[in-house]
């Protein structure tokens, strides 16, 4: 009786999460955000997710109309702000499509602020700018992964030292 009522169990766990299969929808980055203004979307994200602070990382900016579709050409500068002072700035460039990719050393911990000027663009008079919130890893954020996962660890040893002998009482 106990194989008939696990097979019924995982039979309609299936048809429960079979739904969930059909639209799979990739993670966002967790260091990325977005912003319509103007009539137009920029989207930043940079890669790794967290940043190390000296070290390169990838800065990521896709700017779209508000119908989302892809720009040809845009003219873009970016300031970045730390603590309310600027500290670095890369000035106006054109660029070709829509997407602009470029290495970048974050050199504080923590938030910083980046804003991004769109320059020249259509049915805009003046530049459009947007302020991202981004952030890069401190010491704490090592604190933050090994804690999850050690919990998650303590839960699944828990879990064993519980089911484990039930298991192998059943089979003998």
């Amino acid at each position: 009786m106990g194989k008939i009522q696990s097979s019924v169990m995982v039979f309609f766990l299936l048809l429960i999460l079979l739904p969930a299969a059909h639209e799979a929808y990739p993670h966002s980055m967790f260091n990325s955000a977005e912003k319509f203004h103007g009539g137009y979307r920029v989207q930043v994200a940079t890669a790794p997710e967290f940043p190390q602070i000296d070290e390169p990382s990838q800065f990521l900016i896709r700017v779209t109309d508000g119908d989302f579709e892809e720009v040809d050409r845009f003219t873009m500068g970016i300031r970045f702000f730390y603590n309310d002072q600027q500290i670095d700035a890369i000035p106006p460039k054109s660029h070709s499509g829509a997407h602009w990719d470029f290495d970048y050393i974050w050199k504080n911990p923590g938030n910083h602020i980046v804003e991004i000027i769109l320059y020249d663009m259509e049915n805009s008079t003046s530049p459009l700018t947007y302020k991202f919130n981004m952030g890069t890893q401190s010491p704490f954020g090592y604190i933050f992964v090994i804690a999850i996962t050690v919990g998650a660890l303590c839960f699944a040893g828990v879990m064993g030292y519980i089911y484990i002998p039930k298991l192998r009482k059943s089979k003998h």
